[in-house]
């Protein structure tokens, strides 16, 4: 069974390399130099209009930080100004801040988990500090999760992580129970190898099981590793894909440089907390640095009087120059440590597509670190 999940990895794998040997082939370097220029000569309102008809991807809103750098009314504020732009979703988990971060989107009447709520919610069970994947701890996060939030039932339960210490066959048929009692509507997967996630699918269909429809995976200008077998395999399977850290954590905002890690910094996503080695063994490194200047170099060329933010760069080659298609259902989750973050950060996710030469920048980029990409699974 597992060999046969592999093959459909490899064969969706394939098949969307020899697309892009195709649609290479087809971009002629012998084209006229005319039509080259009346490409290069595209104005801003026309690649907008061709970024329109390619339905973008939507926004989630990542309440990690609510309870530890935002209280429960500096959170509610963000909430209601995420839903007030037309967005739905929003995503917690378990571990976040203790449980505090489930409490409090709890706690602001949203009436989660009814059809008719304006709001969206999705929460995870992990395998981390003494708990696991099995049937038990499994049914325990996800009765906590709702007791803390407020509500019958989550409308998206991801697995958070892989648990090599349990069947996964145990795991599946925990959730599937939790399924037909009604506790979440979507099962999703996040931090899971390509070959898990066809492993899983294969054995949800051979059991009539629930079966996952969303997964969850880091990905950025910078962190592009899923492009290469975990797409074609989500595909294959009829998954959407959520990225999380679109920032790299914070380092694409380019407020930072190398430098920073030897002295002494105020509290945020690097320095001052529990996550802060793992963020800066995953994106604080020289290259990554180095691809950051190259992008801002192109900013500044690209856009000479006022060229966005790298923040706004970032988030708009997620939204219009990355691989997530918005038809699919893909989407952006957008985190935040304060509500004028947010409200960058959400301006930044409507704005059009970027210069031609700034892509081709973030091209370069990837190049650049590509060597020192993080794995996207755990």
């Amino acid at each position: 069974m597992l060999s046969a999940a592999c093959r459909a990895v490899a064969r969706a794998a394939a098949r969307s390399a020899r697309t892009a040997r195709g649609a290479a082939r087809i971009r002629s370097p012998r084209a006229p130099a005319a039509a080259a220029a009346a490409a290069a000569a595209m104005s801003r309102a026309a690649r907008a209009a061709s970024s329109a008809a390619r339905a973008v991807p939507a926004s989630v809103l990542g309440t990690m930080e609510m309870g530890r750098r935002m209280d429960g009314s500096a959170s509610t504020a963000a909430v209601h100004a995420f839903l007030e732009r037309g967005h739905r979703e929003l995503d917690t988990a378990f571990m976040y801040c203790d449980g505090q971060s489930e409490s409090i989107v709890g706690s602001m009447g949203l009436g989660l988990g009814d059809g008719g709520s304006r709001a969206r919610i999705a929460t995870k069970a992990n395998p981390w500090d003494g708990k696991s994947l099995s049937a038990e701890s499994v049914r325990s996060q996800l009765e906590t999760s709702l007791q803390r939030l407020q509500c019958s039932r989550v409308d998206l339960f991801y697995l958070h992580a892989p648990d090599h210490n349990t069947p996964v066959e145990e795991t599946l048929r925990a959730c599937n129970e939790l399924y037909q009692e009604g506790k979440f509507v979507e099962l999703g997967l996040s931090n899971f190898a390509a070959w898990e996630v066809a492993e899983i699918c294969t054995l949800c269909k051979n059991h009539g099981w629930v079966l996952p429809t969303v997964y969850q995976g880091m990905y950025n200008a910078l962190t592009r590793q899923v492009e290469t077998e975990l797409f074609p395999c989500l595909h294959h399977f009829g998954l959407r894909f959520y990225a999380y850290n679109p920032l790299a954590g914070g380092l694409l905002t380019g407020k930072y440089r190398y430098e920073d890690k030897d002295t002494k910094q105020p509290e945020g996503r690097f320095f001052g907390n529990s996550w802060s080695e793992t963020y800066r063994n995953r994106f604080w490194k020289e290259h990554h640095f180095q691809a950051i200047a190259l992008v801002e170099k192109a900013l500044a060329a690209a856009y000479s009087n006022e060229p966005p933010s790298m923040t706004s760069a970032a988030l708009r080659w997620m939204y219009h120059h990355s691989q997530l298609q918005g038809g699919r259902g893909d989407a952006v989750i957008l985190g935040m440590s304060n509500l004028e973050q947010l409200q960058q950060n959400l301006v930044a996710s409507e704005e059009g597509p970027l210069e031609p030469g700034v892509v081709k920048a973030f091209e370069q980029a990837w190049h650049l670190v590509a060597h020192e990409c993080p794995n996207y699974f755990r």
